[in-house]
């Protein structure tokens, strides 16, 4: 089901598919993105402040937005992002860590400079198997009204 402004009532909230991560998955993240030993050798990293392989906070955050994509949310115009107002890691996420999303809307309003469409914020807290948050993060994303909907489909 398609999710426009006049549904994003706040307190409403949407789920997300889980995302099982692999040895494999943070150490190819890591080589490309975050190449910091504590997320590329398991034999250096039970030395580092993690105590043990971690995915990097930045996979993390890649993993959220695969899975905020994937959710219940499904946003007429995709995912589309006018800033983050929040991030935080709470927790490292290690090999076998299941990820999922809660995701909440705060609020909603409608944007004066372009008639049709809307600023949703939501918070997204990225769960793990025991439902504890590994990271938090609040975004505002831009969605349509229904008859904002109507107006691009015209065009």
């Amino acid at each position: 089901m398609t999710h426009y402004l006049e549904d994003l009532v706040p307190g409403r909230v949407f789920s997300s598919p889980s995302y099982e991560v692999t040895v494999d998955d943070i150490k190819g993240f890591a080589a490309a993105w975050d190449p910091q030993h504590f997320h590329l050798d398991e034999v250096s990293a039970k030395d580092s402040f993690f105590a043990g392989l971690a995915a990097s906070g930045w996979h993390t955050a890649a993993a959220t937005m695969r899975l905020m994509v994937t959710s219940e949310l499904n946003l007429p115009l995709g995912i589309i992002g006018s800033g983050l107002e929040s991030l935080k890691w709470h927790r490292p996420v290690r090999p076998g860590d299941v990820l999922s999303l809660r995701i909440e809307v705060v609020e909603t309003r409608e944007m004066r400079s372009k008639p049709g469409l809307g600023l949703a914020r939501f918070r997204v807290e990225t769960l793990d198997a025991e439902r504890l948050a590994v990271q938090t993060l609040e975004t505002q994303l831009v969605v349509p009204s229904r008859a904002g909907a109507g107006q691009a489909a015209a065009k």
